[in-house]
């Protein structure tokens, strides 16, 4: 049975870098978002997966965090 693309690559070939495979692979956090996936794949069921989803979760807030921090003393430097 061939596997269907995944829901946000639906249009592209295999061999396009995905524009959400890029950004998730900016936080640090693609690992983690792989192993969801593919618990995903595995169990065709969420409940099953709230570890791994628990995991990229924390992942990606820290990274959002960080960024926050990080725009946030760039506005201030900008503005003195």
């Amino acid at each position: 049975m061939a596997s269907s693309p995944a829901p946000h690559n639906r249009t592209r070939s295999e061999d396009e870098d995905d524009p959400v495979d890029q950004m998730i692979s900016r936080t640090g956090c693609a690992e983690l978002h792989y192993a969801v996936q593919e618990c995903m794949a595995e169990h065709q069921d969420w409940r099953k997966c709230q570890p791994q989803v628990r995991d990229f979760k924390e992942c990606m807030l820290t990274f959002q965090n960080a960024r926050r921090e990080q725009l946030a003393k760039q506005r201030a430097t900008q503005d003195n």
